[in-house]
């Protein structure tokens, strides 16, 4: 049965792409159709078809430019926050020369970056801050890759350049910068059962795993249960620099990932208060 479950997925994400590339082609290139929208109307369709079952905590920004920055442990990563969020993401540049990954993320208006060229940085900065200014919802991950789902990976804070992008001025003439929010991804059930860690990377894709064989024992293994969190959106100035903000946008990610691996998700990390001084015995 899990075999058949994971065939009809398999075969209606094939089918409904048949139909939905053309579709997003022709809207993407005349700006019409609610081009906009339909990434995250087939992305919602494809998480029931895959079994990704995902609680919502924290609200999106979706009213203005945000660079949302996530932690990565998964394809499926995609799936989940572009079916509950209208987004694009900032991905590496090998990402479009994959089959039908890559056509579906030119098609979400992916903005594909050359790490190792420092000539293409430049270029992929201005085209980042284009799309913040013009409202969009960038989605990065920092961690430059994807890790087993039982922790955040260190930050680049090199990746964090976006960060710094100005997207307009005050009433006083003061750079306005780009809103970053936090999002913490987490793999947390498996059949509605708590996850353990030896079954995250059956979900979780790094390492040299290989592509179709990992979506095919993920899809035969069955629903599985997410929490996303969006975090308060920080912007660059008021925490002091972009080295600044990677390491508290990396350490809200965290505490979020590791309250939501132990059942606490959405709670805040307790306060450690100081030790108290044993009180005084009363004289006799």
């Amino acid at each position: 049965m899990s075999a058949l479950r994971a065939g009809y997925a398999l075969a209606v994400f094939l089918l409904s792409a048949l139909f939905v590339i053309p579709y997003q082609s022709v809207a993407l290139r005349f700006k019409t159709l609610g081009y906009r929208n339909i990434p995250k109307r087939y992305q919602h369709f494809l998480s029931r078809i895959f079994g990704i079952r995902v609680t919502v905590i924290g609200k999106p920004v979706q009213d203005r430019g945000v660079l949302m920055v996530a932690n990565h442990t998964s394809y499926l990563d995609i799936i989940a926050l572009g079916g509950i969020a209208r987004v694009s993401f900032v991905a590496k540049s090998e990402v479009a020369s994959w089959p039908l990954f890559g056509t579906f993320a030119r098609l979400q208006r992916t903005v594909f970056v050359e790490r190792e060229r420092r000539t293409k940085t430049a270029q992929s900065r201005d085209q980042i801050r284009e799309r913040l200014a013009e409202g969009d919802a960038l989605v990065l991950f920092p961690e430059g890759t994807s890790s087993d789902g039982n922790r955040v990976l260190p930050f680049k804070s090199a990746l964090m350049g976006a960060a710094e992008a100005q997207i307009g001025t005050d009433a006083n003439g003061k750079p306005i910068h780009v809103p970053v929010q936090p999002v913490s991804i987490t793999y947390v059930g498996l059949h509605g059962i708590p996850m353990g860690r030896e079954n995250r990377p059956l979900y979780a894709w790094y390492g040299d795993m290989e592509l179709v064989d990992h979506l095919w024992e993920g899809l035969v293994t069955g629903p599985a249960d997410l929490v996303i969190q969006f975090h308060t959106p920080i912007t660059v100035d008021q925490v002091g620099g972009r080295k600044n903000l990677a390491r508290i946008v990396e350490e809200q990610i965290r505490q979020g990932q590791a309250l939501a691996l132990a059942g606490l998700a959405g709670r805040k990390k307790p306060e450690i208060q100081p030790a108290q001084p044993p009180a005084a015995h009363a004289a006799e």
